[in-house]
């Protein structure tokens, strides 16, 4: 569930973390339950018996707070895939590799038992203006993702900044307080379990 709820609320657009998610109201499954009236969709609010530390409440509060805090993770445009004119940045505003940090090929993309993959979004290639004009500017992010069933060594890519540093970590139940998660350097390693989202930090 937690999982979950990173991808979604660091994904593009619109967030689309559901009612009581933050409570690990997980509807075992059923994402089409308006027709059910019983324990299935109703919300224990506070009391709910998954979540009694408040923990993933807290995770929850922290992924609200990284997305309204950058503007990287609510781009009003599509990405482009390539530099971006205007913004003087050599690298593209967003990028793909593979769990060993080269860049996806289609053939990794074809795939199928692929499920381990880094993102990354240029913050300082956002194309779209501020509500004046102005040009924005952000922190970039490196978003790894281990979606195997299997622990997994990931490379940090190259060219893309010579340090960052972990500000979500899903394995970690305490979470990670701002500011105070490793910092790794490019081409460093980083081991990641199963099923598991991590993202790193490069200050713009």
């Amino acid at each position: 569930m937690r999982n979950f709820i990173a991808t979604l609320m660091l994904s593009q657009g619109v967030p689309m973390l559901s009612h009581g998610d933050e409570f690990a109201r997980t509807q075992l499954g059923n994402n089409n339950a308006y027709c059910q009236d019983n324990e299935l969709t109703w919300v224990r609010w506070p009391e709910s018996t998954v979540d009694q530390d408040g923990t993933l409440l807290a995770f929850t509060r922290a992924m609200v707070w990284l997305r309204r805090d950058h503007q990287v993770f609510r781009r009003r445009r599509f990405f482009h895939g390539r530099p971006v004119e205007g913004t003087h940045d050599e690298l593209s505003d967003i990028a793909w590799f593979t769990p060993e940090g080269g860049e996806m090929t289609s053939r990794d993309w074809q795939a199928a038992h692929a499920r381990a993959l880094t993102v990354f979004l240029n913050g300082h290639a956002i194309s779209e203006p501020g509500p004046r004009g102005e040009r924005i500017s952000d922190d970039s992010f490196l978003l790894m993702f281990n979606a195997s069933d299997e622990d997994l060594d990931f490379a940090v890519p190259v060219d893309h900044g010579l340090q960052w540093q972990v500000v979500v970590d899903t394995a970690r139940p305490e979470g990670v307080p701002p500011g105070q998660g490793p910092k790794v350097d490019a081409g460093e390693r980083i081991r990641m379990i199963s099923r598991s989202l991590t993202v790193l930090r490069r200050p713009a």
